[in-house]
């Protein structure tokens, strides 16, 4: 055998060790940080979260033990940082649950230097069988107690349609009145979508024609906007939750606790 087949054989035995060591190490990294694999058993329920509550630190979501929000780092690994205020879990589609009943919490980060671990929300509640569900972080965060509110609502999502979009509207302001949902369109026609939703409910989806709209939130009966948001696109054959969000107390137009529409596609 000559030397060049004796220095290959070489290198295939320390490439193979120095790969078997990076998997130990990616491994254990993903271990410390993984979302947990939720027991399989029968057809689950579907779920979304979202870090609603004004002023509120980063979370993470479980259910009972188990950690359900989690994004990927470039590396892979996943990351600790948690749910920011005004953000959704998963981003797009629904994450999948057993369905039972659960001690859902948001919970900070173990990356945080404040409060490490701790859980601000908690809430008791049971998902069924087939059933797409919210569940909103609400009411301003109270930064002594160092707790805030949560609610849950089913997305009872429309049968497919190709000819228009749905749209929805979730209260989640603590200090608001209840909302009616105004959309207007590019002509100028406006229509009322949702009428009387209180806080931590949410009103039916409702079929609107494909379009790009201004959205406004209203004290039913007045015409005064309390919140005002344009140039909202809605594609046909989709389906969204327009979620109110966000202090009636904060007049500023920048301020990110300020009265706010997010824009959720469920579908």
């Amino acid at each position: 055998m000559d030397h060049s087949t004796l220095n290959f054989n070489k290198m295939k035995k320390t490439y193979h060790l120095l790969t078997f060591l990076f998997c130990i190490v990616v491994l254990s990294a993903c271990e410390k940080n993984a979302v947990q694999k939720l027991p399989e058993g029968s057809p689950g329920a579907q779920i979304k979260f979202f870090n609603f509550a004004p002023n509120s630190p980063s979370v993470n979501f479980f259910a009972n033990t188990d950690k359900i929000s989690g994004t990927l780092t470039a590396s892979g690994i996943v990351s600790t940082t948690g749910v920011n205020y005004g953000s959704v879990f998963p981003a797009s589609n629904y994450a999948s649950l057993k369905a039972g009943s659960y001690a859902f919490k948001g919970q900070i980060p173990e990356s945080a230097t404040v409060d490490a671990n701790l859980a601000i929300t908690n809430l008791q509640s049971s998902i069924d069988v087939g059933k797409f569900y919210s569940l909103y972080t609400c009411g301003i965060y109270n930064s002594t107690a160092k707790t805030t509110d949560a609610f849950i609502v089913e997305d009872v999502l429309p049968t497919a349609d190709t000819s228009a979009a749905y749209v929805r509207l979730v209260n989640s302001v603590s200090n608001s009145n209840t909302f009616s949902l105004v959309l207007k369109n590019l002509i100028g026609i406006e229509g009322i979508i949702a009428t009387g939703v209180a806080y931590k409910s949410g009103s039916t989806f409702v079929k609107v024609p494909e379009g790009i709209y201004d959205l406004y939130a209203r004290y039913s009966p007045s015409t005064t906007n309390v919140i005002t948001r344009t140039g909202v696109s809605f594609l046909k054959g989709r389906v969204y939750t327009i979620s109110a969000r966000g202090d009636m107390t904060v007049t500023s137009t920048t301020a990110t606790n300020r009265p706010f529409f997010d824009n959720t596609q469920n579908r």
